[in-house]
């Protein structure tokens, strides 16, 4: 059996730095990633394809280009085109040809590449018309009914189409009955409830889709967490079980944030502080 992945841009957006890298002062994080004279960094939503027995998998959506102009401008999203399925279709991939959607959880920037573009009038439509979706219990639960603090990262008409599909899983454990052998779960708390790192099994050491425990490489060094986690010392001690996991394992991080780097393997340098090396920026067809 082969199994290949390909990283697959999608929209981008460009957000605040000191919201990005919420314990950091800006001398130290500016280093990692220049700010524009808004204060804001780019930050790509870069999803995972998956093909493995005849099936096309694709773990998270983006963005995507559902939000009306204003609030496309408040979030900083770069295109107002749909560019995760421009990027798709330019690897010969049609929306009805993914099989399975994985969301870590169901945030805009993870979650919003699964509707349709923003059309006056128009209510969104989910664009994978034949997928089955993965997501986590504790994470739809949240979903359903989110704290006032992050009320807003949500779609409000995005439960209900998936659940309208009849072909959406809640994952309680570590493995997904859809996805099969060869991808588990990790499971977070410290940025949002019931996150889900995606593992998928490859010859040369695993590959953990970070989500937003780890959303680009700056954010390898444990003690760095964002302005938007809600667990902030929670969030520390899961990255950092998580990082001496995968660097026992010869493990390697999907990042979905960072502008530059795609996959990165874990390391640890003399004083003992994670990183990545053999850093890449683009992944294709990556093979098993």
């Amino acid at each position: 059996m082969t199994r290949s992945i390909t990283a697959v841009p999608g929209n981008t957006q460009r957000l605040d730095g000191g919201a990005m890298f919420g314990n950091a002062p800006r001398p130290m994080w500016e280093r990692w990633i220049a700010p524009d004279a808004q204060h804001r960094i780019p930050l790509a939503c870069r999803c995972l394809l998956v093909r493995d027995a005849g099936r096309t998998i694709l773990f998270e959506t983006g963005i995507g280009a559902f939000f009306a102009p204003a609030l496309r401008e408040r979030y900083g999203v770069v295109e107002d085109r749909h560019v995760l399925l421009d990027e798709l279709a330019a690897l010969g991939v049609a929306p009805d040809a993914i099989d399975v959607v994985v969301l870590s959880h169901l945030h805009f920037d993870h979650a919003g590449g699964a509707l349709s573009a923003w059309r006056d009038g128009a209510a969104p439509e989910l664009v994978f018309a034949r997928a089955r979706w993965v997501v986590g219990a504790a994470a739809w639960a949240r979903a359903l009914a989110p704290h006032a603090r992050d009320r807003a990262s949500f779609i409000p008409e995005l439960p209900g189409l998936l659940e309208a599909t009849g072909r959406l899983e809640r994952v309680e454990g570590d493995i997904s009955a859809v996805l099969g052998a060869g991808f588990r779960f990790h499971h977070s708390e410290g940025h949002t409830p019931g996150l889900l790192l995606a593992e998928v099994a490859m010859p040369d050491g695993p590959v953990v889709f970070a989500a937003d425990l780890i959303p680009g490489k700056a954010w390898v060094h444990v003690p760095i967490t964002m302005g938007y986690d809600r667990f902030p010392e929670r969030l520390i001690d899961e990255k950092a079980a998580l990082l001496a996991d995968l660097l026992a394992r010869g493990g390697r991080l999907f990042f979905t944030h960072d502008p530059l780097v795609a996959m990165g393997t874990v390391a640890r340098d003399a004083k003992g502080r994670f990183h990545t090396v053999d850093d890449r920026a683009a992944v294709r067809d990556l093979e098993r």
